[in-house]
């Protein structure tokens, strides 16, 4: 399998990056005797986002290679002597400096398929000490990337597949490590490309991009023009742009209705000074004054002059007004004008849309009609205004092989107690019916058998499952010091996000109102949970 380059941004993913609990919790640990102690950790989110109910899991290749570079430098020991209380003995900074993660195993579902509240995204074992000092670093890697690459997706199931979706929200991230990190997970979650020309060099991502208002608006006439002269495609013609365009805008004048006056001539001069540069690759932003009256006017003038000399320009981007609208105009417009003119290409040239785009926009478009042929996605994608945060988190659930449970008088936050094994059960036309949880001992379950399955908490839910198919969610991907399981390329996860959510139904994936998927517990995981959780709850009393 082809392997992503390094990326450089990665180098800020270290020991250090953590909270300081996690290293004043390992001196506690160590000073207690405790380095011996073997821990299971269970990583894993209680709701889904976005009032969605599915999450896509992503982040595990940045995990791997965390742990890949786990070390404690000499400038972090320093460091962490100068910060930690004085007190803190010298024995303890040794300890950290000689920590390896030979004795940590990793398991992990697939990066890029889909997950639910409450199933473990990571299981992590190994001594107490060192698997604790993992905890932040390993949710800051998994919950944006899960987050974003979840946002992406929905945006991709909004649109549908015939629409392409481009990244452009790397002015309005969080900081250039979010800025990288968004371009990187919303093409996993099935984006087409970015405005973010490092994240396409890092993460070998297509970059796409046109040019801003700011463009058109320092062009005010045709005399700031130069050159004026353009070479045919084949290099055997040479004609003068803009006599051409402005030729071409008194044909077009009647056809949109309009009076050439009104039309801008600093924008046409903006759109023949980008089309000397770029004449294979012409996109214009037309909303800049009028679309109808002036920038659909003025574009089409010049991508009927770069046609006359062998070339074919893109098409146009809108950034404001009724979008939906606009486009059917638009597209109108070149229809029209490609039957008028007997250029038949015309009518299929790309319209892009843009302007603080967000899911509901986009299937707010849908019932209304359009004609657009892509989005360019920025501030809600990357910044996920929706919901800002997945909410993961790490807990612990066994000690030395003696099962640990967090008890709360809200259910929701009572963790599930030992090591589990998850199995997928779908039905013979492959959509997944329920996610089953086991103890780690436990058989697993066979296809054409029939299977018990139960709620964790709520003992009236419960039902039958014949899976056809069985589908074990773990894999060991990190194992004595080394990553065991081969690392798909980008490429390769984007096409995993698609599979794994072609195995939900339409209703549980739709935006509205979407249906639960089920997620429950084996019989045996059911009663070993009720009775360590009645073993370990306080009996009130009443006078």
């Amino acid at each position: 399998m082809a392997q992503q380059p390094e990326p450089t941004y990665n180098s800020i993913i270290q020991p250090l990056l953590t909270d300081l609990y996690e290293i004043t919790m390992a001196y506690a640990y160590w000073k207690s005797g405790k380095i011996d102690d073997y821990a299971v950790f269970d990583l894993f989110f209680r709701r889904n986002p976005f009032g969605g109910e599915f999450t896509v899991f992503a982040g595990l290749e940045e995990c791997l290679k965390f742990l890949q570079r786990f070390h404690f430098s000499d400038s972090d020991i320093a460091y962490l002597k100068q910060t930690l209380p004085k007190g803190t003995e010298d024995e303890f900074f040794e300890f950290l400096r000689n920590i390896r993660l030979d004795h940590v195993t990793l398991y992990a579902m697939d990066e890029g398929t889909v997950a639910f509240p409450r199933v473990p995204l990571l299981r992590v074992e190994g001594p107490l000490v060192i698997t604790q000092m993992l905890e932040t670093t390993l949710l800051t890697l998994v919950n944006y990337a899960s987050l974003i690459t979840t946002n992406a997706a929905r945006f991709r199931l909004a649109a549908g597949q015939d629409v392409s979706l481009l990244e452009f929200g790397l002015r309005r991230a969080q900081g250039p490590d979010g800025g990288l990190s968004a371009s990187k997970y919303s093409y996993i979650g099935g984006f087409d490309g970015t405005s973010n020309v490092l994240a396409g060099k890092l993460f070998n991502i297509p970059v796409r991009g046109t040019h801003a208002h700011a463009f058109v608006t320092s062009f005010s006439g045709f005399a700031e023009l130069e050159p004026k002269m353009i070479k045919s495609q084949n290099g055997n013609q040479e004609i003068n742009l803009l006599d051409s365009a402005l030729t071409w805008r008194k044909k077009l004048v009647p056809v949109f209705k309009v009076i050439e006056s009104q039309v801008n001539d600093g924008e046409l001069a903006s759109f023949v000074s980008y089309a000397h540069a770029f004449p294979s690759g012409f996109l214009a932003l037309i909303d800049t004054y009028d679309v109808v009256k002036s920038g659909l006017v003025n574009f089409c003038a010049v991508a009927l002059a770069l046609s006359e000399i062998g070339y074919r320009a893109i098409g146009i981007r809108l950034d404001s007004g009724d979008l939906a609208y606009l486009s059917i105009v638009t597209r109108q417009f070149f229809a029209k004008i490609g039957e008028k003119f007997s250029i038949p290409w015309f009518k299929d040239l790309t319209i892009v849309a843009s302007n603080d785009i967000n899911e509901e926009t986009i299937l707010s478009i849908n019932e209304q009609g359009h004609e657009i042929n892509c989005y360019g996605v920025g501030t809600h994608l990357v910044t996920c205004q929706k919901q800002p945060a997945l909410g993961g988190v790490y807990k612990l659930v066994e000690l030395n092989g003696m099962p640990r449970m967090k008890l709360s008088q809200d259910v929701e936050k009572v963790t599930l107690p030992g090591k589990k094994n998850v199995y997928r059960l779908l039905n013979k036309e492959g959509y997944a019916l329920i996610d089953l949880m086991l103890k780690h001992n436990e058989p697993p379950p066979k296809p054409q058998e029939k299977v018990l399955c139960r709620h964790a908490f709520l003992e009236s839910k419960r039902a039958y499952v014949y899976p056809h198919i069985v589908e074990p969610l773990y894999k060991v991907y990190w194992q004595d010091g080394k990553i065991c399981q081969p690392l798909p390329d980008m490429q390769e996860m984007q096409n995993r996000v698609k599979e794994s959510l072609n195995t939900l139904r339409p209703d549980i994936k739709r935006s509205l109102n979407p249906t639960p998927y089920k997620v429950s517990v084996s019989m045996d995981l059911f009663n070993f949970i009720h009775e360590l959780w009645l073993e370990n709850a306080p009996i009130g009393e009443l006078s």
